[in-house]
């Protein structure tokens, strides 16, 4: 298999390469046992994190035990069809998830601070 010779080779991966993968488009009905059908041919799974809640529907964390295993689950898996979605599989980077929340956390708390100041956004 492609692991093996990527292990043996002593291939250098590029930083980004991470043992947890952050899946997007995923069917908003799909169970718990399809994703390991799906990711499990890739190698050991530790966990699966499944979106439920309205703003996380669709989209799951997929935690790998090695990392080889991640880099050719992604390799082969984005772009694959599941119930007629393409299924977006992106190495999970913090920096960029808490980037986006600090950004939602910073628009709110200019909102406030123009709320408590009787302060408009709106040209006058």
């Amino acid at each position: 298999m492609a692991t093996i010779s990527l292990r043996k080779s002593n291939t250098r991966l590029p930083p980004e390469v991470n043992r947890v993968l952050y899946v997007r488009n995923l069917p908003f009905n799909i169970s718990s046992e399809e994703m390991y059908d799906i990711f499990g041919k890739y190698g050991a799974i530790r966990q699966i994190r499944i979106g439920t809640s309205k703003d996380t529907r669709g989209t799951a964390f997929v935690v790998y035990e090695d990392i080889y295993d991640a880099k050719t689950a992604v390799d082969h898996l984005s772009g694959f069809n599941v119930a007629n979605r393409y299924l977006i599989v992106l190495y999970y980077q913090q920096a960029k998830m808490s980037k986006k929340f600090d950004q939602k956390k910073k628009e709110e708390e200019i909102a406030r601070m123009q709320e408590k100041y009787g302060v408009s956004t709106k040209d006058k």
